[in-house]
């Protein structure tokens, strides 16, 4: 079974921009239930489909496939509520690989920093730009910031 291990910090300061333009990526939901979401994101030129079991801890199931844009265009129009909309840098530091995510719509103001772990108690240097973790909290998953967005809490 695919296991992604994954820490979310929120994200302070602009240094982090320092990194380049980033990339535009449009997602949506055709299922946001907890112990399953269906996630389809286009990212570029490129698309994918994504099941993702619930969150233990930072760790949870994750399937992940390529799909032809075309595909994803159309999954897009049946998903549930809003498109999650944002700009992904990455960022090395200290040998590891950061995505940052800045938040576009709804979602505008909401900055995120990820790193994807191979263990959960794996160590890593934290960036100065880096805050708070939010790892645990729902409210920072894509899935949720679709049905509820940065907006409106």
């Amino acid at each position: 079974m695919a296991v992604e291990i994954e820490r979310k910090f929120l994200v302070l300061g602009e240094a982090w921009k320092a990194s380049g333009p980033g990339e535009f990526i449009s997602q949506g939901y055709l299922n946001r239930d907890p112990a399953r979401t269906v996630r389809v994101r286009i990212k570029g030129e490129q698309a994918w489909l994504t099941i993702k079991g619930r969150s233990e801890g930072v760790a949870r199931a994750e399937f992940e496939y390529p799909v032809p844009v075309a595909d994803a265009r159309e999954l897009l129009a049946l998903c549930e509520g809003p498109r999650v909309e944002k700009i992904r840098r990455e960022i090395r530091h200290a040998g590891m690989l950061w995505e940052v995510d800045e938040f576009l719509g709804d979602n505008a103001g909401l900055v995120v920093a990820e790193i994807e772990l191979s263990d959960v108690d794996q160590a890593f240097e934290r960036p100065d730009w880096l805050g708070q973790e939010v790892s645990q909290d729902p409210r920072y998953f894509n899935s949720a910031l679709s049905n509820l967005p940065f907006c409106r809490w």
